[in-house]
């Protein structure tokens, strides 16, 4: 005769369920939120600030992280290389706040922004929309 194992977290979940614990939760059959959009890596991270209704979304470092990883592709958004530069600048001084500690959210290992290299790329999207 074989014995039957039931651990003491599948015991709790059986009798919880016994019990009705599970009947009439918040969304019971309807089905999961469409999202409609591609794969996000960071969906974890906004699902939570709606849910939690965290002031400001998601947290300053994970924000930051966000704005240095599409800045290449908003190149074409800067109309003069000073308004580039003065945003690398400024995203610069907020990357070195962050890997000091000094903004809200997860640690971060983001480097600085190479300035000279952002600018002749933008020069060169210049080059090929004149």
């Amino acid at each position: 005769m074989t014995s039957w194992y039931e651990s003491h977290i599948d015991r709790q979940i059986r009798e919880a369920q016994e019990r009705g614990d599970f009947d009439d939760l918040p969304g019971a059959g309807r089905p999961l939120p469409d999202r409609g959009e591609l794969y996000d890596e960071d969906w974890w991270v906004r699902d939570l600030a709606r849910r939690e209704g965290l002031p400001g979304g998601i947290p300053p470092t994970l924000r930051l992280r966000r704005e240095v990883e599409d800045l290449p592709e908003g190149l074409a958004k800067f109309r003069t290389e000073d308004s580039l530069r003065r945003a690398v600048a400024e995203l610069n001084v907020r990357i070195d706040r962050a890997k000091r500690s000094l903004m809200e959210g997860p640690p971060t290992v983001l480097r600085p922004l190479d300035a000279e290299a952002l600018v002749a790329r933008w020069r060169e999207l210049r080059g090929r929309q004149g």
